[in-house]
């Protein structure tokens, strides 16, 4: 199968997934979940992510049996090889849980480790981005982009905040949390990481910082974002790519690069926290 074609095949395949799994989750919204704690770090895990999962993984076996896939609740399985799926199947578990309507179904196809087609359903909107590779980002069929706007001042700007499960009480993680919290008007944490970066690409937040978040959702996010025009760095300013086990990331609109990667040299010093990031697998 030619390059282009599978990921063309491959779009079609996990828009119709994530929708039906983004479904599953909807009409389970306000029953009986059967909630699970998964480790000791405050994590749980509900029948509906079982359940919407096995709806995805089942669809990208049918269609794709020889590629490898790292799904949230099933781990690993496949042969590793050039392709890699990445699913989560209700990111935003911990929202869903408590009746908070922020949830959603990502999907990333992984070409030689750079993410190539990224989807995203906004579950209790049934909204949908998509995002191939050099291709621009989709919101519900039709192009969106980070337009140009003026510059605001730091008090006027909303930014998102992402941190790994791991990072709990890290010292530089809290002071940056904290100097994100007294510089800016709104500091959105949602717990459902795919839909800030949603909320990005559509022009809705100025930027997004990202501490140690390693998970199947990142990089639809990334494409998805970057897509529509946005710069994605490392703490040190260079430009993200590949994927990495401890990813520590600036994402913004271009114009504002410069000021977040000095907000967090600034407030944690020259780390070098990004270059310890390896790459994966």
């Amino acid at each position: 199968m030619i390059l282009q074609d599978k990921i063309d095949l491959a779009e079609e395949v996990a828009i119709k997934a994530a929708i039906e799994a983004g479904s599953i989750a909807k009409n389970y919204f306000l029953k009986e979940k059967q909630i699970v704690e998964k480790g000791e770090d405050g994590d749980i895990v509900t029948a509906v992510d079982y359940l919407a999962e096995e709806l995805i993984l089942k669809s990208i076996r049918t269609y794709f049996p020889k590629d490898q896939i790292r799904s949230e609740e099933t781990g690993w399985t496949g042969e590793e090889g050039d392709w890699l799926w990445l699913v989560d199947p209700l990111d935003g578990t911990n929202n869903y849980a408590i009746g908070l309507p922020i949830y959603g179904v990502s999907i990333t196809l992984i070409y030689k480790k750079e993410p190539v087609l990224g989807v995203i359903y906004d579950s209790h909107l049934g909204d949908v981005y998509v995002a191939q590779k050099g291709k621009g980002t989709t919101f519900n069929g039709k192009p969106i982009s980070i337009e140009p706007h003026q510059k605001k001042t730091n008090s006027k700007m909303t930014v998102g905040w992402i941190q790994g499960h791991l990072v709990q009480k890290d010292e530089n993680a809290l002071l940056l949390k904290h100097k994100m919290d007294r510089e800016f008007k709104r500091v959105l944490r949602l717990w459902a990481p795919s839909l800030l970066w949603c909320m990005l690409a559509r022009g809705d937040l100025d930027g997004i910082v990202i501490y140690n978040s390693e998970g199947d959702d990142l990089y639809s996010g990334i494409l998805v974002a970057k897509e529509a025009g946005a710069a994605i760095v490392d703490f040190d300013g260079a430009d993200f790519v590949g994927m990495h086990a401890e990813p520590y990331i600036i994402a913004c609109h271009p114009e504002y690069k410069p000021f977040f990667i000095d907000l967090v040299k600034q407030t944690i010093g020259t780390t070098k926290l990004s270059s310890a990031a390896s790459s994966e697998r």
